[in-house]
Protein backbone atom coordinates (compact mmCIF):
# COMPACT_ATOMS: atom_id res chain seq x y z
CA UNK A 1 0.00 0.00 0.00
CA UNK A 2 1.43 3.27 -1.02
CA UNK A 3 0.66 6.10 1.46
CA UNK A 4 -0.89 9.43 0.18
CA UNK A 5 1.82 12.05 -0.60
CA UNK A 6 -0.25 15.16 -0.44
CA UNK A 7 -1.24 15.01 2.90
CA UNK A 8 -0.49 18.78 4.46
CA UNK A 9 2.55 18.83 6.99
CA UNK A 10 2.56 21.50 10.06
CA UNK A 11 5.28 23.17 11.30
CA UNK A 12 7.80 20.53 13.78
CA UNK A 13 5.62 17.36 12.22
CA UNK A 14 7.54 14.81 10.23
CA UNK A 15 6.64 11.13 8.82
CA UNK A 16 8.21 8.69 10.69
CA UNK A 17 7.72 4.79 9.50
CA UNK A 18 5.17 2.80 11.99
CA UNK A 19 7.04 -0.35 11.25
CA UNK A 20 4.30 -2.24 9.93
CA UNK A 21 2.48 -3.22 6.80
CA UNK A 22 4.89 -0.73 5.28
CA UNK A 23 2.42 2.13 7.35
CA UNK A 24 3.49 5.84 7.99
CA UNK A 25 2.56 7.99 10.86
CA UNK A 26 3.16 11.80 11.01
CA UNK A 27 4.17 12.56 14.75
CA UNK A 28 6.37 16.14 16.35
CA UNK A 29 8.62 16.06 19.05
CA UNK A 30 6.40 19.05 20.38
CA UNK A 31 3.55 16.79 21.25
CA UNK A 32 3.53 13.08 22.92
CA UNK A 33 5.07 10.29 20.35
CA UNK A 34 3.64 6.98 20.12
CA UNK A 35 5.54 4.48 22.56
CA UNK A 36 6.33 0.77 22.84
CA UNK A 37 3.00 0.64 25.11
CA UNK A 38 0.89 1.49 22.32
CA UNK A 39 2.44 -1.32 19.82
CA UNK A 40 2.36 -3.73 22.54
CA UNK A 41 -1.48 -3.05 23.41
CA UNK A 42 -2.42 -2.89 19.57
CA UNK A 43 -0.79 -6.47 19.45
CA UNK A 44 -2.29 -7.85 23.04
CA UNK A 45 -5.69 -6.42 22.32
CA UNK A 46 -8.23 -9.13 21.36
CA UNK A 47 -9.27 -7.65 17.66
CA UNK A 48 -12.40 -9.02 16.68
CA UNK A 49 -12.76 -10.22 12.93
CA UNK A 50 -15.86 -8.09 12.77
CA UNK A 51 -17.48 -5.26 14.56
CA UNK A 52 -16.72 -2.11 16.01
CA UNK A 53 -13.62 -1.23 17.79
CA UNK A 54 -13.14 2.40 19.93
CA UNK A 55 -9.80 3.43 20.80
CA UNK A 56 -9.51 5.97 23.75
CA UNK A 57 -6.83 8.72 24.09
CA UNK A 58 -5.96 7.97 20.36
CA UNK A 59 -3.39 10.63 20.49
CA UNK A 60 -1.83 10.52 16.76
CA UNK A 61 -3.90 7.02 15.84
CA UNK A 62 -0.48 4.42 16.09
CA UNK A 63 -2.93 2.04 17.86
CA UNK A 64 -6.14 1.93 15.46
CA UNK A 65 -3.89 2.07 12.36
CA UNK A 66 -1.89 -1.25 13.84
CA UNK A 67 -5.09 -2.64 14.42
CA UNK A 68 -6.13 -2.79 10.90
CA UNK A 69 -3.82 -5.00 10.06
CA UNK A 70 -4.90 -7.82 12.26
CA UNK A 71 -8.27 -7.81 10.85
CA UNK A 72 -9.48 -7.19 7.28
CA UNK A 73 -13.61 -6.20 8.03
CA UNK A 74 -13.53 -4.75 11.77
CA UNK A 75 -14.10 -1.09 11.81
CA UNK A 76 -12.26 1.56 14.13
CA UNK A 77 -12.93 4.87 15.85
CA UNK A 78 -10.53 7.15 17.78
CA UNK A 79 -11.21 9.64 20.38
CA UNK A 80 -8.79 12.25 21.37
CA UNK A 81 -9.49 15.59 23.62
CA UNK A 82 -6.10 17.68 22.47
CA UNK A 83 -6.88 19.60 19.02
CA UNK A 84 -3.38 19.06 18.06
CA UNK A 85 -3.20 15.47 18.36
CA UNK A 86 -6.28 14.85 16.48
CA UNK A 87 -5.19 16.66 13.16
CA UNK A 88 -2.56 14.27 13.58
CA UNK A 89 -4.09 11.33 13.93
CA UNK A 90 -7.28 12.25 11.15
CA UNK A 91 -4.29 12.83 8.72
CA UNK A 92 -2.54 9.73 9.42
CA UNK A 93 -5.63 7.96 8.61
CA UNK A 94 -5.76 9.79 5.45
CA UNK A 95 -1.72 8.84 4.74
CA UNK A 96 -2.35 5.65 4.89
CA UNK A 97 -5.86 5.42 3.28
CA UNK A 98 -7.74 4.31 5.74
CA UNK A 99 -10.70 6.56 5.84
CA UNK A 100 -13.31 3.51 5.45
CA UNK A 101 -12.28 1.62 8.03
CA UNK A 102 -10.90 4.36 10.60
CA UNK A 103 -13.01 7.40 12.05
CA UNK A 104 -11.69 9.97 14.03
CA UNK A 105 -13.13 12.15 16.69
CA UNK A 106 -12.50 15.60 18.40
CA UNK A 107 -14.13 15.12 22.20
CA UNK A 108 -13.91 14.38 25.34
CA UNK A 109 -13.65 10.38 26.69
CA UNK A 110 -16.14 11.22 29.55
CA UNK A 111 -18.54 12.68 27.05
CA UNK A 112 -18.06 9.42 24.89
CA UNK A 113 -21.17 8.03 25.75
CA UNK A 114 -23.42 10.47 24.64
CA UNK A 115 -21.29 11.07 21.47
CA UNK A 116 -21.87 7.50 20.94
CA UNK A 117 -24.36 5.58 22.98
CA UNK A 118 -24.23 2.78 25.24
CA UNK A 119 -23.56 -0.78 24.23
CA UNK A 120 -22.00 -0.18 20.54
CA UNK A 121 -18.67 -1.59 20.58
CA UNK A 122 -17.40 -5.02 20.77
CA UNK A 123 -13.63 -3.73 21.94
CA UNK A 124 -12.14 -0.42 23.90
CA UNK A 125 -8.10 -0.20 23.94
CA UNK A 126 -6.70 2.49 25.76
CA UNK A 127 -3.37 4.34 26.90
CA UNK A 128 -4.23 6.26 29.18
CA UNK A 129 -2.43 8.58 31.31
CA UNK A 130 -0.09 6.80 33.79
CA UNK A 131 0.30 9.10 36.56
CA UNK A 132 -2.19 10.59 38.90
CA UNK A 133 -2.26 14.03 38.60
CA UNK A 134 -0.53 14.81 42.35
CA UNK A 135 2.35 12.67 41.32
CA UNK A 136 5.89 13.76 39.85
CA UNK A 137 7.02 16.82 38.51
CA UNK A 138 4.17 18.06 35.26
CA UNK A 139 6.81 18.07 31.89
CA UNK A 140 6.33 22.03 30.89
CA UNK A 141 4.52 21.27 27.83
CA UNK A 142 0.93 21.07 28.10
CA UNK A 143 0.75 18.59 25.74
CA UNK A 144 2.95 16.12 27.65
CA UNK A 145 1.41 16.74 30.96
CA UNK A 146 -1.93 15.56 29.81
CA UNK A 147 -0.49 12.47 28.21
CA UNK A 148 1.06 11.56 31.10
CA UNK A 149 -0.92 12.61 33.87
CA UNK A 150 -4.53 12.08 35.06
CA UNK A 151 -4.80 15.74 34.07
CA UNK A 152 -8.12 15.36 32.63
CA UNK A 153 -9.19 11.65 32.56
CA UNK A 154 -8.13 9.19 35.32
CA UNK A 155 -8.34 5.63 35.34
CA UNK A 156 -11.83 5.57 36.68
CA UNK A 157 -13.39 7.66 33.89
CA UNK A 158 -11.63 5.13 31.63
CA UNK A 159 -13.33 2.04 33.32
CA UNK A 160 -16.70 3.71 33.79
CA UNK A 161 -17.49 5.02 30.36
CA UNK A 162 -15.95 1.52 28.77
CA UNK A 163 -18.61 -0.63 30.58
CA UNK A 164 -21.45 1.49 28.75
CA UNK A 165 -20.01 2.05 25.67
CA UNK A 166 -19.40 -1.87 25.33
CA UNK A 167 -21.67 -4.65 24.30
CA UNK A 168 -22.06 -7.34 26.94
CA UNK A 169 -19.07 -9.50 26.45
CA UNK A 170 -17.24 -6.98 24.99
CA UNK A 171 -13.70 -6.09 25.86
CA UNK A 172 -11.35 -3.63 27.42
CA UNK A 173 -8.02 -3.69 26.80
CA UNK A 174 -4.92 -1.63 28.72
CA UNK A 175 -1.51 -0.99 28.78
CA UNK A 176 -0.73 1.00 32.52
CA UNK A 177 1.82 0.77 35.18
CA UNK A 178 2.02 -2.71 36.85
CA UNK A 179 1.99 -0.40 40.33
CA UNK A 180 -1.30 0.04 39.53
CA UNK A 181 -2.54 -3.13 38.80
CA UNK A 182 -4.48 -3.46 41.98
CA UNK A 183 -6.22 -0.64 41.39
CA UNK A 184 -7.17 -1.53 37.73
CA UNK A 185 -8.61 -4.97 38.85
CA UNK A 186 -10.39 -3.21 41.53
CA UNK A 187 -12.37 -0.60 39.16
CA UNK A 188 -12.96 -3.16 36.42
CA UNK A 189 -14.50 -5.66 38.61
CA UNK A 190 -16.50 -2.07 40.19
CA UNK A 191 -17.95 -1.35 36.81
CA UNK A 192 -18.62 -4.51 36.13
CA UNK A 193 -15.87 -5.96 33.89
CA UNK A 194 -14.62 -9.19 34.77
CA UNK A 195 -10.73 -9.33 34.26
CA UNK A 196 -9.42 -12.36 32.15
CA UNK A 197 -5.87 -12.06 30.77
CA UNK A 198 -2.77 -10.15 32.03
CA UNK A 199 0.52 -10.45 30.80
CA UNK A 200 3.74 -8.29 32.64
CA UNK A 201 6.24 -6.50 30.74
CA UNK A 202 9.17 -6.30 32.32
CA UNK A 203 12.27 -4.02 30.86
CA UNK A 204 14.63 -6.50 31.45
CA UNK A 205 15.03 -10.03 33.03
CA UNK A 206 16.46 -9.10 36.43
CA UNK A 207 13.88 -5.91 36.84
CA UNK A 208 10.90 -5.83 38.12
CA UNK A 209 7.85 -5.33 35.38
CA UNK A 210 7.54 -1.74 34.46
CA UNK A 211 3.93 -2.47 32.27
CA UNK A 212 0.71 -4.62 32.46
CA UNK A 213 -1.05 -5.23 29.66
CA UNK A 214 -4.34 -6.63 31.18
CA UNK A 215 -7.58 -7.19 29.15
CA UNK A 216 -11.69 -7.92 30.70
CA UNK A 217 -14.58 -8.63 29.66
CA UNK A 218 -17.86 -6.82 30.25
CA UNK A 219 -20.05 -9.36 31.88
CA UNK A 220 -17.30 -12.44 31.82
CA UNK A 221 -16.96 -14.74 34.88
CA UNK A 222 -14.11 -14.63 37.22
CA UNK A 223 -10.76 -16.31 35.55
CA UNK A 224 -7.79 -14.38 34.87
CA UNK A 225 -5.28 -16.24 32.56
CA UNK A 226 -1.93 -14.72 32.96
CA UNK A 227 0.67 -15.09 29.87
CA UNK A 228 3.95 -15.55 29.83
CA UNK A 229 5.81 -12.57 30.60
CA UNK A 230 7.25 -10.69 28.23
CA UNK A 231 11.20 -9.18 28.65
CA UNK A 232 12.26 -6.11 26.59
CA UNK A 233 15.61 -6.68 26.39
CA UNK A 234 17.12 -9.70 26.40
CA UNK A 235 20.77 -9.37 25.94
CA UNK A 236 22.20 -5.80 26.75
CA UNK A 237 20.12 -3.05 24.42
CA UNK A 238 19.32 -5.62 22.11
CA UNK A 239 15.09 -6.40 21.63
CA UNK A 240 14.03 -10.37 22.65
CA UNK A 241 12.71 -12.13 19.60
CA UNK A 242 9.36 -11.33 20.15
CA UNK A 243 9.71 -7.66 19.85
CA UNK A 244 12.30 -7.84 16.79
CA UNK A 245 9.23 -9.93 14.88
CA UNK A 246 6.79 -7.31 15.84
CA UNK A 247 9.61 -4.40 15.01
CA UNK A 248 11.22 -6.01 11.80
CA UNK A 249 8.70 -8.63 10.67
CA UNK A 250 5.36 -8.84 10.67
CA UNK A 251 4.01 -10.85 13.81
CA UNK A 252 0.23 -10.25 14.16
CA UNK A 253 -0.16 -10.67 18.04
CA UNK A 254 1.07 -10.41 21.44
CA UNK A 255 -1.46 -12.94 22.84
Amino acid sequence: MEPVINVPLHEAERIDDLLTHEMKIIQSHEVFCFSMDAVLLARFASVPKRGRVLDMCTGNGAIPLIMTTRTPEATFDGIEIQERLFSMASRNVMLNQLEERITMHHGDVKEAVERFGHGKFDLITCNPPYMPATSGEKNISEHFAIARHEILLNLEDVVRVSSQLLKNGGKLAMVHRSTRLIEIITCMRQYGIEPKRMRLVYPRRDAEPNMVLIEGMKGGKPELRIQPPLIVYENGEEYCEELQEIYFGRRDSLA
